[in-house]
């Protein structure tokens, strides 16, 4: 279980969260708002809480074109280049004619996944063209009516699930291909004659994948933000409740509903909508302080702003040193860190992919135990890396390593004493100086790493605490 470096850092006020929803709600009184304050505690948002790494796939007809139309580069997202100027709307419809992906193999998806450490995934069912990767008896606009016609999401379900990896599933209500579909809300009574249409519409897809799909853990919603939908938030929150009991423990991400103010993620009282904060997107906070106590995670590209599979990666793409500091990053406070890839027209993850996955998966081998089930521990950060913690034991993971060879520690009074500490990749034990106190009584301490010992990668290294009952300079110091 993820837990708080166990009772004694409980005890001693060493873990630090801001004041949670309880304690910040106001008197607005909501219909549908959140439902809950404060986290869920039950078994399943417990699993999704610790899984630390996941994996994000996005894949549609739109990766045929890869970003290019007629030799020409779409700047853009490449999921998104239906809505280009220069991409034909008619012709774009017609790509799934063509959709006839032979090298896709879900169980090589999976097992890379695996190898990569992911313990969740996120699948895209349907993106914004709403095209569909399942058969849908709802629109004809599904994979069985492509050249492929087999069910993929079936695959990858079933793919998945097989290497213990947890399925959510993305799921856009931004549909382009339903002619019921509004970004704005209705103004003729045909409008909304046929918006009323589209909401059906929408729910009886969800219900069918959780029908045809009921090993799924969660549901990843996008494309929420359109003024239409938003409107609807009596009739979405009572979508949510419906999923909600046909599939008990399901996970449901803050992007699906607003309340009845317009308020989307977070209500009009400033409570967290559903079960985690999804406001994180290819962006990290700044401090624990930004999470309002809530469970959230980081969904991140590898180039800038690619999610969907596209032909060229300009600028800037990150390396695995660059995701792995990510994750340390999401996971020292409290969030899961998902890396997304996009496979091309035939299925192919590509090399570039392909490359750092195993690359992650190489340094999650050796390091997993300071990923999976830890969480935030209230130490003052230092310049050399980040911290998480699990039962009696910190997890220091170094990215910068001190050219003193010295890793500061600073634990307030009233806190806990190291016992040992050692490399977690060969479990030699490495030297704990005690440096004594500075003027607000925080014990001080050196990790000596020995000269000699190398590493090109980041690296962990394991100290085992217990609560430290001689601090008797705690209650000591005078407040200023």
């Amino acid at each position: 279980m993820k837990k708080t470096l166990f009772l004694l850092f409980v005890l001693a006020g060493l873990l630090i969260f801001p004041a949670n929803a309880q304690n910040r709600r106001a008197s607005i009184p909501l219909k549908h708002g959140a439902h809950r304050i404060g986290k869920r505690t039950d078994a399943e948002m417990q699993r999704w809480r610790e899984h630390g790494l996941g994996q994000f796939i996005h894949w549609g007809v739109y990766a045929i074109p890869g970003g290019f139309w007629e030799d020409k580069y779409y700047p853009g997202a490449a999921e998104w280049i239906r809505s280009w100027k220069e991409m034909p709307k008619d012709a774009y419809d017609n790509l799934y004619k063509g959709f006839n992906p032979k090298a896709f193999d879900a169980k090589r998806w999976a097992k890379q996944a695996k190898e990569m450490g992911a313990k969740y995934m996120i699948f895209t069912t349907k993106h914004h063209d709403g095209f569909c990767l399942w058969p849908s008896k709802y629109t004809d606009y599904t994979i069985a009516n492509s050249p492929y016609k087999k069910d993929i999401v079936k695959a990858v379900v079933d793919a998945y699930n097989k290497e213990g990896i947890d399925v959510h599933l993305y799921f856009s209500i931004i549909d382009w291909n339903y002619k019921g579909y509004r970004s704005a809300p209705p103004v003729t009574k045909e409008d909304s004659v046929l918006y009323d249409k589209f909401k059906e519409f929408t729910r009886n897809q969800l219900i069918e994948l959780l029908t045809n799909y009921p090993t799924i853990k969660g549901l990843w919603f996008d494309g929420s933000w359109d003024k239409a939908w938003i409107n609807e938030a009596a009739w979405v929150d009572e979508l949510g409740n419906e999923l909600r009991a046909m599939h008990p423990g399901l996970v449901i991400g803050s992007r699906f509903r607003a309340d009845e103010n317009g308020k989307r993620h977070y209500d009009s009282n400033g409570d967290l909508i559903d079960d985690y904060d999804q406001t994180w997107e290819r962006d990290l906070p700044n401090s624990i302080d930004d999470l309002n106590g809530s469970d959230w995670d980081c969904v991140m590209t590898v180039p800038q702003n690619q999610w969907g599979y596209h032909k060229e990666w300009r600028g800037y793409v990150k390396t695995s040193y660059d995701l792995i500091k990510m994750m340390l990053h999401a996971v020292s406070m409290n969030g899961n860190f998902v890396v997304n890839f996009g496979p091309d027209g035939q299925g192919n993850i590509r090399p570039e992919e392909t490359q750092l996955a195993a690359e992650i998966g190489e340094w999650m081998k050796i390091n997993s135990e300071a990923i999976y089930g830890t969480s935030h521990v209230g130490l003052k950060q230092q310049g050399w890396g980040y911290y998480t913690g699990k039962d009696n034991k910190i997890y220091l993971t170094v990215f910068n390593r001190p050219i003193n060879n010295m890793i500061n520690l600073e634990i307030p009074k009233g806190g806990v004493k190291p016992l040992k500490a050692y490399f977690l990749a060969n479990k030699e034990e490495v030297e704990i100086i005690d440096a004594a106190k500075n003027k607000h009584n925080n014990s001080l301490y050196n990790i000596a790493i020995p000269a000699g010992y190398t590493s090109d990668k980041p690296f962990v290294i394991v100290l085992e605490v217990e609560q430290n009952l001689n601090d008797k300079d705690t209650y000591q110091q005078a407040k200023t």
